[in-house]
């Protein structure tokens, strides 16, 4: 099973925030993450690779992108 984390229509630093939280206290080892700006996507995918993690996708969705993170 995978962590959700839907931040779309939230301006950063929020989506960053709530990845984060997601990474420390979630128990599963994937997390997919709904942002709908480039900025986000960017920010939530340095991240999440900044707290050891892999970013196993991006993909465009109709309302933004959708980011798979997997946790080591």
């Amino acid at each position: 099973m995978a962590t959700t984390v839907d931040a779309r229509g939230l301006s950063c630093p929020q989506p960053v925030i709530m990845t984060l939280d997601a990474i420390k206290k979630g128990k599963d080892k994937e997390i997919i993450v709904f942002v709908d700006t480039d900025t986000s996507k960017e920010n939530v995918t340095r991240a999440a690779e900044s707290q050891g993690c892999r970013v196993k996708d991006v993909s465009p969705e109709k309302e933004g992108y959708r980011i798979t993170i997997t946790k080591d």
